[in-house]
């Protein structure tokens, strides 16, 4: 992948606009970055499942969330 970094210098006030290819450990820290990413979509996903899965089972019972918090559950 291709890194574009803008430099400034003090000393001549330019500007000037550089491509480099990403080094290995900017490739490392890129992937692993997206990897947790991705692991805490997954996560969230999950817990979301799981609590419509439990507001399906307290519907059956026919109570809601706002019965156990009266409840103090």
């Amino acid at each position: 992948m291709k890194i574009t970094e803008k430099i400034f210098d003090l000393n001549t006030n330019e500007e000037s606009i550089v491509e480099r290819e990403e080094t290995a450990d900017e490739i490392a820290y890129r992937e692993k970055a997206q990897a947790d990413l991705e692991a805490q979509i997954i996560a969230a996903e999950v817990k979301a499942q799981a609590k419509a899965a439990a507001q399906a089972k307290l519907a059956a019972l026919g109570l809601t969330v706002s019965d156990l918090e009266a409840l103090g559950l």
